[in-house]
């Protein structure tokens, strides 16, 4: 960042030519350096030149020794430029007002050179101020502007947190100052389309204008390639279809449409429908509405038991009761870390939140049996309306297991698990034995006397014929586990105490 005479481009100014058009050079897109201008400025006048700050930093150019009276009147805007001679220098001094509007200048452009400035080199010094001020103009301005995004990538990602606790009041305040009417609205659809993490910025911005601001888009805090889009448009998917097609290695899950206060639940079928996004020959597909346990349950009992089970939270203030159940609810639908960015917060926390909620249920996470049916309770619990919460009746000493006895769902039991029988090996065995160990596949081969790869191969088998994904937790890995308990062929867990209000009654599942 030299600038004295001879360091600078290989066109210096010459007696001749027009330094203005020189000059007007540096204005040009790809050459907008205020290094090179300070460079070009020292050969043009030959001198010595530097660009300071107003704290009187070094920004370019080579250090000048200045009057610091001097400097501060210039700077502060009491004189806009001095000439002066300083021994056998002569000076000049302008000030640079990048920052609009600011009475005072955001820095200071100096020359020094040997001789006493002539006409032509003052105006190439006063000219070339106004140049290195529209250069850092532009620079402060596109700053500012790469602040601006960052600011509203940062919201759009505090409200989407906000929604996942269920907070749909905090979410639609914030939202409403800078997206008018985006969650006006009762329910949404979550989308998430994946791509190349080096390239998930560009893929935003696409997002951004393929949704025409009717859509809240987000980076994934969890998945680098990830970017989370929630929209209640219905042309929102047609959109995004077709900003996946024809875009190798990029791929689109979508879920079925959710009350706002259940985009967790949203999230996870997104999650699920991406997974079959990459054995589709479009890379796209939308959550499958298969038949799920719950809703082949008695609704009535169903919501009694869940009421029932989640009661000893109910002590707690609401804001720290509803921040426990949306943390637990998505602690085990993903892993603690995945939740943990989604939120906001550190994977200690979700732990923390999740490890109270334990506590108060007198439940083991780590039973999957357990996960499982907390899993159904949580999740019965946050679709209930204001009207079905209001008809639940009090608990009546309602089972799980009681909720497992309809034939109806053991019926979509035998015919899921059934699947498993058409392999050769003993895939419902391994499997019944891998759900028992809490997923821990060396414990699961100890109790079969078989290799741990056996476990984890058979495990892997059973996916695609069981339709589900099974090694990652969540709705899909609780779903057979509640088949194996509709069938007997693994002990309901324990959760719900027979006598509640009882202290010392005792606990059954």
């Amino acid at each position: 960042m030299a600038g004295r005479a001879g360091e600078g481009p290989p066109y210096p100014a010459t007696p001749g030519e027009d330094w203005a058009l020189r000059l007007l050079d540096h204005l040009r897109p790809g050459a907008r350096d205020p290094r090179r201008v300070l460079a070009w400025l020292a050969d043009a006048v030959q001198g010595t030149v530097c660009l300071q700050g107003a704290d009187g930093r070094l920004l370019a150019g080579t250090a000048i020794p200045l009057d610091s009276g001097l400097v501060a009147d210039v700077v502060a805007g009491r004189i806009s430029a001095a000439a002066v001679q300083d021994g056998d220098r002569h000076l000049r001094l302008v000030a640079v007002r990048a920052r609009v509007p600011r009475p005072a200048a955001a820095g200071l452009l100096a020359v020094a050179r040997a001789t006493p400035f002539d006409r032509r080199s003052a105006e190439i010094v006063t000219h070339t101020a106004g140049v290195v001020e529209l250069l850092l103009r532009e620079r402060e301005l596109t700053a500012a502007g790469h602040r601006l995004t960052r600011a509203a990538a940062d919201l759009r990602l505090a409200i989407l947190q906000l929604l996942m606790v269920e907070d749909t009041v905090s979410a639609r305040r914030v939202a409403a100052g800078l997206w008018p009417g985006l969650l006006d609205t009762d329910s949404a659809c979550v989308y998430i389309v994946e791509g190349d993490p080096a390239e998930r910025d560009g893929l935003a911005e696409h997002c951004l204008d393929m949704t025409r601001g009717q859509a809240l888009v987000v980076r994934c805090p969890a998945m680098d390639g990830h970017v989370i889009v929630l929209s209640p448009a219905p042309a929102t998917a047609e959109r995004l279809r077709s900003l996946v097609d024809g875009r190798p290695g990029t791929f689109l899950g979508g879920s079925v449409r959710q009350n706002l206060a259940q985009t967790a639940t949203a999230y996870g079928q997104a999650v699920s429908a991406l997974a079959v996004a990459h054995f589709r020959p479009d890379q796209a597909a939308v959550y499958a509405e298969r038949t799920h346990p719950e809703r082949l349950m008695d609704p009535t009992a169903l919501h009694a038991w869940a009421t029932a089970v989640l009661r000893p939270l109910d002590t707690l203030p609401h804001h720290t009761r509803a921040e426990l159940l949306a943390t637990t609810r998505l602690g085990l639908e993903f892993t603690a870390v995945s939740a943990a960015k989604v939120l906001g917060v550190s994977r200690n926390t979700v732990r923390a939140r999740m490890d109270r909620v334990e506590a108060l249920l007198g439940a083991d996470f780590s039973d999957l049996t357990v996960r499982a049916a907390a899993h159904l309770a949580l999740n019965t619990h946050a679709a209930l309306t204001e009207d079905l919460a209001a008809a639940v009746p009090e608990p009546s000493g309602v089972r799980l297991d009681g909720l497992l006895t309809s034939p109806a769902l053991r019926a979509w039991a035998q015919d899921l698990l059934d699947r498993l029988v058409r392999d050769g090996r003993d895939l419902r065995g391994t499997l019944r034995a891998w759900i028992a160990a809490g997923g821990n596949a060396e414990r699961a081969a100890q109790d079969l006397g078989v290799h741990a790869q056996t476990v984890r191969e058979h495990v892997r088998t059973a996916e695609p014929v069981l339709e589900r994904q099974l090694l990652a937790a969540g709705t899909d890995l609780y779903e057979v586990v509640l088949a194996h308990l509709a069938l007997g062929d693994l002990t309901a867990p324990v959760l719900l105490p027979a006598n509640q209000g009882q202290p010392d009654s005792p606990v059954h599942g």
